[in-house]
């Protein structure tokens, strides 16, 4: 079986010999950039089954390069990057990252990282139209033909707000979704005054389908920037 190839955009010499030499720990394939335009071109060139992304890079932002990538592909997008601000990681996400790790970084958070966006694509090449058609994580089942939901093989009532949340988290397992994002997919629009609304309607959510509320297994805040689902193998 082939192994995964990873394209590291990183212009710091360090920093990349760090991240591929790591990556050469575990087995991966790998291709370097140092640039947006060369980041691009080796996308395009040698279709990576994920992008570990710095996003100051001398020719260009790297929020544009999530930009041209996401016209044509869904490869995940790891960002790696010093920018700590919560403006940045949302301005990242909401433009199509998949993830945002802040240097710096250990190791074995980038691998953790790493190993959740493989999960992804793995899962997203295994569907069929049956699998296509149900979602299923854990003890929690989606029947999206049929709009219900199931925990532990019992159906559980959703209002339609909390049916489409859950929807659009399941959806996209594995991403770290903006507030801003679930805004405008689930009520249309992407006002900051809203997040508030946003979190009772998640918190209520988490009632119905975690099994201990206050140690969620599913869904996962990202303080600031939004939420994620994840698969219940990655929550440990």
């Amino acid at each position: 079986m082939n192994k995964p190839l990873i394209l590291v955009v990183e212009d710091d010499t360090a920093v990349s010999s760090l991240i591929t030499t790591t990556l050469e720990t575990q087995s991966y394939q790998y291709h370097t950039a140092k640039n947006g335009a060369a980041a691009i071109l080796d996308a395009v060139t040698y279709h990576p089954d994920v992008i570990l992304l710095d996003l100051g890079l001398p020719d260009m932002d790297g929020v544009e390069i999530i930009k041209k990538v996401r016209g044509w592909s869904n490869t995940p997008v790891i960002v790696v990057s010093a920018r700590s601000e919560d403006r940045d990681k949302v301005e990242a996400l909401d433009a199509g990252a998949d993830d945002y790790l802040t240097k710096p970084f250990s190791v074995d958070e980038l691998l953790a990282r790493l190993r959740v966006a493989l999960r992804r694509v793995r899962y997203d090449g295994q569907k069929t139209n049956q699998e296509s058609s149900q979602y299923e994580n854990g003890d929690l089942k989606i029947d999206y033909a049929a709009g219900c939901v199931y925990r532990e093989g019992r159906e559980i009532h959703l209002p339609p707000i909390e049916y489409r949340l859950l929807c659009l988290l399941a959806k996209n397992t594995g991403k770290v979704l903006t507030y801003n994002y679930i805004l405008k997919e689930v009520w249309g629009n992407a006002l900051p005054s809203d997040t508030p609304s946003l979190r009772v309607f998640m918190a209520t959510l988490r009632k119905k389908i975690e099994p201990v509320p206050s140690e969620p297994r599913y869904i996962q805040t990202h303080i600031g920037i939004g939420y994620r689902m994840l698969r219940v193998s990655e929550n440990s």
